[in-house]
């Protein structure tokens, strides 16, 4: 089998451009592209929520289930924004208004384990060859609302292998145990070793005990999953299957986050470029002018991010002419935080919400891009303001370590540096790498080699498509 096309089902709950909330969908819509270079075909099966099912309007019904968690559903495909999409047609289940994993009152939808088992179980169907011409050879599982899959197709007897994919070990898919006959979990399956997790159902528990091999998304954040302070319970499970772990880092969409050729924003051709767009973001955010740094933050709003430490951090900021730019939505504490400082302080602005373009153009126009995350399994808006010259403040962990070159005393007189990072992750450090950045940008001739040091760092996926595929080739080779 070695050298052959490999073939490999993502299981997904989300992917750009259909459907997106967090990074997950990023990493699953970059994945096909990536790996078509490789030698893998990928074909990505997706819930079909109403903005998916806007996409598939021509699609083909590939599969008929006559009953799945209380009425008929469709497997649709259909080859669309380059991607071979499998959508699973149930409205029962996905044709709800809002957030795809929230009701309107901020709660997790009541059936979401229902749900995304009902995923799950098709994509053991798939495994199993439910569809004419094409069955996997690696289904390919992403985060706890893929975990039942490497445990259904365990059970089944399918051929094909399994990977799950850790983007974020926070969220673990708990459902009562009462809910274990309704999911289809075997009796015998109920215990530690299984999908048993105190007592509950945990579907991402199912994943790491039953998938062929594990991945999360940086070097880093598999050696920090291992520890109790990082593994919220499941380091044990890790450290057990710790050589079927491999960190493998992701990488951003180049053609998509590229400075010269972003219809979103001024073209980076121009050495003004990045002046140009920092004017131009000002104005946006009724921003003054000041000789300081205009830091930015792409974010969702919770404690992860470490939002609570920069606003004790601001003052540093504020107080050496520096300016804080912000986008995200989140918590309504935090929320209400930031517009309150930023009523009584105009060097700062906040806009709440989600705009894609926007990004864009903060993350083109900014001098610098914040992260003070207490953990970040991997983090890509770090990637996109290394590849736009933003140079990147970010916390000691996860993919940050692995994506950002620290100014050090060591690394300056080489000319190495690619940003700043900051340990422990504490209001203090942050505060000493927020004067650390302004005395850097002071310093017109070190900010300028910093920022062309980072447009020059690999952030796509070339490598990281290699190693994919090379974990799926070994997963073949050894069928």
């Amino acid at each position: 089998m070695a050298g052959r096309e490999v073939k490999v089902l993502s299981v997904t709950s989300e992917c750009v451009p259909f459907i997106k909330t967090g990074g997950l969908a990023d990493v699953a819509g970059a994945l096909p592209g990536a790996l078509a270079a490789e030698g893998v075909e990928m074909r990505t099966l997706l819930p079909g929520y109403p903005a998916v099912m806007e996409f598939m309007k021509d699609a083909e019904k590939v599969y008929e289930l006559k009953e799945l968690y209380g009425a008929a559903a469709w497997l649709l495909s259909a080859k669309v924004e380059g991607i071979e999409l499998l959508v699973l047609d149930a409205p029962h289940l996905f044709a709800r208004p809002g957030n795809i994993y929230l009701s309107s009152h901020n709660r997790d939808w009541a059936d979401n384990a229902e749900r995304f088992a009902a995923l799950c179980q098709v994509a053991c169907d798939i495994a199993g060859g439910a569809l004419d011409g094409w069955t996997p050879d690696v289904v390919h599982a992403h985060d706890w609302q893929g975990g039942m899959a490497p445990y259904y197709i365990a059970r089944s007897g399918a051929q094909a292998k399994t990977v799950l994919t850790i983007h974020n070990i926070a969220f673990q898919g708990i459902a009562p145990a009462i809910r274990a006959v309704a999911l289809d979990i075997a009796a015998e399956d109920f215990h530690a070793d299984g999908v048993e997790y105190w007592g509950q159902v945990s579907a991402l528990k199912a994943g790491l005990n039953y998938a062929d091999r594990l991945t999360t998304v940086s070097p880093t954040y598999a050696e920090e999953l291992m520890r109790p302070e990082f593994g919220m319970g499941m380091d044990g499970v890790l450290r057990r299957r710790r050589n079927d772990l491999q960190g493998i880092l992701n990488g951003i969409d180049t053609t998509v986050w590229s400075p010269e050729d972003d219809p979103m924003v001024q073209n980076y051709k121009s050495p003004r470029g990045k002046a140009k767009n920092k004017e131009g973001l000002r104005q946006e955010f009724d921003l003054p002018e000041t000789d300081g740094p205009l830091c930015v933050v792409i974010t969702r709003m919770t404690e992860q991010k470490g939002l609570d430490l920069l606003l004790e951090a601001l003052p540093a900021l504020i107080g050496a002419g520096g300016q804080l730019a912000l986008l995200g939505s989140g918590s309504a504490e935090l929320e209400q935080a930031f517009l309150a400082t930023a009523a009584d302080e105009p060097n700062v602005a906040v806009k709440i919400g989600y705009d894609e373009a926007l990004s864009h153009r903060m993350v083109a126009g900014g001098d610098a891009i914040l992260v003070p995350s207490r953990f970040e399994p991997c983090g890509l808006t770090q990637m996109m303001g290394l590849r736009y010259g933003t140079v990147p403040v970010v916390a000691l962990t996860g993919g940050l370590a692995d994506t950002v070159i620290p100014a050090t005393p060591a690394t300056m007189p080489k000319g190495l540096a690619t940003g700043i990072q900051f340990a422990p992750v504490t209001a203090s450090a942050l505060t000493g790498a927020l004067t650390k950045l302004t005395t850097l940008y002071a310093d017109q001739k070190a900010w300028a080699k910093i920022q062309r040091n980072a447009m020059a760092h690999p952030v796509g996926w070339d490598s990281s498509a290699k190693e994919y595929a090379a974990l799926y080739q070994s997963l073949v080779d050894a069928s």
